[in-house]
């Protein structure tokens, strides 16, 4: 792994703040220093009340102020929620990786950037801003060398780690736009999500290392590849000292930036090129690349960062998510980074080598704000307290759970403002919450609850999904028009805080990794045995959601439900992920679906949840009865 010159190895909704500095009414200008604009506004609760009412302005001297660019904006927003445009800052030019790194080399290059949390405890690397920006123009000057240009994507396939936040971030210098590849997926999901980016270009290492496990990513990579036609070279850097095949198209990636220069000339992009394709899952199989661009991005990232979490100058941030996640994105990378800060990167596991392993990392790195998985947390609940209060927290400020681009939270609020646990409570700057009934009308007033949506935009949103805009329409935006909307129900509460519900589509999020149904099933049926299937995500005290499949098997099949059991998880595990296996397959006769063939996946997810007195109507099955036969199947299965 490249390493520095004479360095060695040495909740959807953020909650529970432990102690954050309020915002106090009578240092308004202090708080947010663009509000001596803003005509008298004070306190939190003004300001936000501004960030909606007067959007233009608000966004517009925030933009100027937050980011540096290398030619203004003409026009802050040219957006219109029911055709699904979405355009800020236009006429504006910048570059991402000058605003996260060549700034803060001018004026604190020696401050930490990055804390890489290794897999190996106690073994932290620190960089500085202007180590960072040397190793980010290196890969920016090798990716330009073999012909990587503006407008190209090139897929990152790496642990979380610098060498990864350096070839983000030198993608962003040249114009190239990345698609990094969350490094726990298959060989072919990996391979669809190239194929989708039209990536000639791959950037992975030769293995990974997490919770002592080595992971042979350059394998994975092999494998994927010769299913990818446009990939035509594939950088491999070294994460361990094993030695890998190389292949004609394969390039010794630290061995080839040790011939490059340090200074790297930026492309200067307009606001609404793109800077990077994330892939998420959604409830049609095909994964999806959301589009995130440039300006808008990048100052949502960093407002929220700095003001959710109350981030100051010299804090250590920690998030612990994975790079290959949106939340990883915008506050492993390019939000702290926008601001100046130091950021952790976490490779490991939250028990490896044991349960403490968080809170040794809390103690060893002095963190101050803390963003973590529910999903971890409930898996810490088990072991009990004595792994938390072995260590030294007293550096904590600020605990959150995860979401990838912050819209609603307990903080930034005036001083001593309540926190409610559980609940995302408050729209953050610019966010307008609307809550939507059955028809398809906005539900006024307190205590009451709908499908949450956002009426109007912000510069953070995604603006498409990559080559199918039609699909970004018919998900966000047609379902209640004019408005966008997030996937979620919602609560308001009588005091006007907001709490998620859960999902109102096909996709569940298993410990954190969003998955769509339909991707499950298409592995699931797959199977010579299976003639059709259907999942469900369920509530998991662990994991959040796991994973349940029902499997209609064709006739005459003579297998062992265990042994097809087992076929069939392995069938998920290589087409998708281990996550995605199913926690449980219940094999039936027939699904219950509607007379024009849809299946009833409220009505199976109610039978798993034994909440079988809220079946509901089911009037519109083709065969009612197939509901009693997987009830009592359930229930067998239960009772094994």
């Amino acid at each position: 792994m490249w390493l520095r010159c004479g360095c060695a190895a040495s909740l959807r909704v953020l909650a529970s703040p432990l102690r954050v500095l309020g915002l106090r009414r009578c240092n308004t200008a202090a708080f947010m220093p663009e509000s001596t604009g803003f005509g008298g506004v004070s306190g939190r609760s003004g300001l936000q009340e501004f960030s909606v009412s007067s959007s233009e302005s608000f966004w517009a001297a925030v933009a100027r102020h937050r980011l540096s660019w290398i030619r203004p904006f003409t026009a802050v927003q040219d957006c219109d929620l029911s055709r699904g445009r979405i355009r800020w800052f236009e006429g504006g030019k910048l570059n991402v990786s000058v605003n996260c790194l060549d700034r803060h080399v001018h004026t604190c290059p020696d401050r930490v950037a990055l804390m890489w949390e290794r897999d190996e405890k106690g073994s932290e690397v620190r960089y500085t801003y202007r180590e960072l920006l040397e190793m980010t123009c290196r890969v920016g000057n090798l990716l330009r060398r073999h012909g990587v240009k503006k407008g190209d994507c090139v897929t990152i396939y790496m642990p979380t780690c610098p060498l990864a936040v350096a070839s983000m971030l030198a993608c962003a210098r040249i114009g190239a736009a990345h698609n990094v590849v969350f490094a726990g997926f298959s060989a072919e999901a990996l391979a669809e999500r190239i194929r989708d980016a039209q990536s000639s270009t791959v950037i992975t290492v030769n293995q990974g290392i997490r919770g002592g496990k080595i992971l042979e990513l350059k394998k994975t990579v092999d494998t994927a590849v010769q299913s990818c036609p446009t990939v035509q070279q594939v950088f491999v850097a070294m994460r361990t000292d094993s030695p890998v095949a190389m292949t004609a198209r394969d390039i010794a990636m630290e061995e080839e930036m040790l011939k490059e220069d340090v200074v790297c000339e930026p492309a200067a992009m307009n606001s609404e090129d793109t800077l990077f394709l994330l892939y998420t899952s959604g409830s049609t199989g095909k994964p999806k690349g959301l589009v995130h661009t440039q300006a808008g991005y990048l100052l949502y990232a960093a407002l929220t960062h700095r003001y959710v979490f109350n981030y100051h100058d010299g804090d250590v941030f920690g998030c612990v998510a994975d790079i290959g996640w949106i939340t990883g994105h915008s506050y492993g990378v390019y939000g702290p980074l926008a601001n100046g800060g130091t950021t952790v990167l976490f490779e490991s596991t939250p028990v490896y080598p044991d349960p403490g392993r968080y809170w040794d990392m809390v103690e060893r790195l002095q963190i101050n704000q803390f963003y973590g998985a529910p999903t971890a947390i409930r898996l810490l609940l088990k072991f009990g307290d004595e792994w938390v209060n072995k260590y030294d927290r007293s550096s904590l400020k600020t605990l959150g759970s995860e979401t990838g681009g912050i819209c609603i939270a307990p903080r930034p609020s005036d001083p001593d403002a309540e926190i409610v646990p559980g609940m995302a409570m408050r729209p953050f700057f610019g966010i307008k919450p609307a809550l939507m009934d059955t028809e398809g009308k906005v539900i006024s007033g307190n205590d009451a609850s709908g499908a949450l949506c956002l009426a109007q935009p912000w510069p953070g949103m995604a603006r498409t999904i990559h080559n199918d805009h039609q699909r970004f329409m018919e998900t966000y935006c047609q379902p209640y028009p004019g408005y966008f909307f997030t996937g979620d129900g919602a609560y308001r509460s009588v005091e006007g805080y907001y709490q998620i519900t859960g999902r109102l589509d096909d996709v569940i999020n298993v410990s954190g990794h969003r998955i769509g149904t339909a991707e499950i099933e298409d592995a699931v049926n797959q199977c010579p045995a299976v003639a059709e299937s259907a999942v469900i995500g369920y509530s998991h005290d662990i994991k959040g959601q796991a994973v349940f499949a029902f499997v209609v098997l064709k006739k005459n099949v003579d297998v062992e439900e265990a042994d097809l059991s087992r076929q069939l998880n392995g069938i998920v595990s290589e087409k998708i992920a281990k996550y995605a296996c199913p926690d449980f397959i219940q094999f039936v006769q027939r699904l219950p679906k509607t007379r024009s063939g849809k299946i009833m996946r409220r009505v199976l997810r109610k039978v798993v949840e034994l909440d079988l007195d809220s079946l509901g109507d089911l009037s519109t099955l083709d065969d009612p009865a197939a509901v009693q036969e997987i009830i009592q199947g359930h229930r067998e299965l239960l009772s094994k």
